[in-house]
């Protein structure tokens, strides 16, 4: 978890300015390993692993970033975006609000949701498989 001083340029510029990483750059769109995304900014677990999409793949201009088919229940809140002149839903933490990515339909997934969410956004916790 990061205080608005420990963020970096980029983290500011897409958590609270609501801009977004360049595509195929971010630590987690090619990221495989089993555990939970959280939200950079409060901690908030958003996402589980065994709902992330493979983001090589997927509608054209939603591939290079990582994608999930599913939030936790509550984790996330949505929002009308009309920021680029088509109308988007935008994602953002329930928690403290900050910016996270967009949510599109996607006919391929399991929900028929395709979660794009910028890497900058999110920190991972691994599962430990020790009990």
């Amino acid at each position: 978890m990061k205080d608005n001083k420990e963020l970096s340029d980029l983290e500011k510029k897409v958590m609270h300015d609501r801009g977004t990483e360049q595509a195929f750059t971010g630590e987690y769109w090619n990221h495989h390993e089993q555990g939970e995304y959280r939200c950079k900014s409060c901690g908030q677990v958003l996402f589980r692993s065994d709902t992330k999409l493979d983001s090589s793949k997927g509608p054209q201009g939603l591939q290079g970033w990582p994608a999930f088919d599913t939030a936790l229940s509550g984790a996330v809140e949505y929002k009308d975006d009309d920021s680029l002149g088509t109308r988007r839903t935008e994602v953002v933490c329930s928690k403290c609000s900050v910016h996270l990515g967009h949510l599109f339909d996607d006919k391929e997934t399991k929900t028929e949701k395709h979660y794009c969410i910028n890497s900058c956004t999110l920190d991972f916790k691994k599962h430990n498989n020790e009990n």
